[in-house]
């Protein structure tokens, strides 16, 4: 599709015709290992001219301009802006041809559309902003009720390989019983394997968003995606979606 590299992942989900979305791979572009070779994360350490030219062929592939933002893990989501990098966890627009984008290299990218199609919305749901409540941030900044949004999780981390510490646990499931369905005992004393989309599916059916797809994937173990706990020192590819 428009000349992608066949293995960037379009949604599989029911949106509306005129919004688009895709989630980046390793493949393409021009930077060198580590990061090699579509990186389009700016604070990693990778050449800053390799980034820009990544960046400028992704706008040409999707044609429309992404907003990248400075993410901290926060709950703050705000209104896409490519001319400027704001400091936020999640961005909405209603306006044709600004694609809202995430970085992410195990951290859960969530995407989010109305169902007339008039808004979208991408969150960085790693665990810290998940638990900040990122996600309801994010619902309530599309303007209308979880019942008429839907939702796709993209990459992330996947439960055989996210292990996580009982504070980790405790943040979640004080805030929701049902999350403890989404921790299993690890081998490790006191530690737990986590399953971030189930935690991501419980949050957002609280805000009333049950239409959810996407899922399953896991990023340490697929070669196709940038890995933090697989390798500290590697790169970002990007989850963008955004109205024709």
């Amino acid at each position: 599709m428009r000349g992608w590299p066949g293995d960037w992942i379009v949604p599989d989900w029911p949106a509306p015709a005129r919004v688009r979305a895709c989630v980046t791979t390793r493949s393409g572009g021009v930077s060198q290992a580590p990061f090699d070779t579509f990186n389009l994360g700016d604070h990693v350490g990778d050449a800053p001219d390799a980034v820009a030219a990544n960046r400028s062929q992704l706008q040409q592939l999707i044609g429309s301009e992404a907003a990248w933002m400075s993410q901290v893990h926060s709950s703050a989501a705000v209104e896409a802006d490519p001319r400027t990098c704001r400091t936020a966890d999640a961005s909405w627009t209603s306006a044709p041809g600004v694609a809202c984008a995430v970085l992410t290299a195990d951290c859960l990218p969530v995407l989010i559309c109305d169902l007339d199609g008039t808004r979208v919305a991408a969150a960085h749901a790693g665990w810290r902003g998940l638990a900040a409540g990122i996600l309801e941030a994010t619902v309530a900044a599309m303007a209308a009720p979880g019942s008429h949004l839907m939702a796709w999780l993209g990459p992330a981390i996947g439960p055989a390989a996210f292990e996580v510490g009982a504070e980790v646990r405790e943040a979640f499931v004080s805030r929701h019983a049902a999350a403890s369905d989404a921790f299993v005992e690890s081998r490790n004393d006191g530690r737990y394997m986590a399953d971030i989309y189930r935690l991501a599916r419980i949050r957002l059916a609280d805000c009333g968003v049950t239409a959810v797809f996407g899922g399953g994937f896991c990023t340490v173990h697929d070669q196709r995606f940038y890995s933090y706990r697989r390798a500290a020192r590697t790169g970002r590819f990007a989850s963008l979606i955004w109205l024709d």
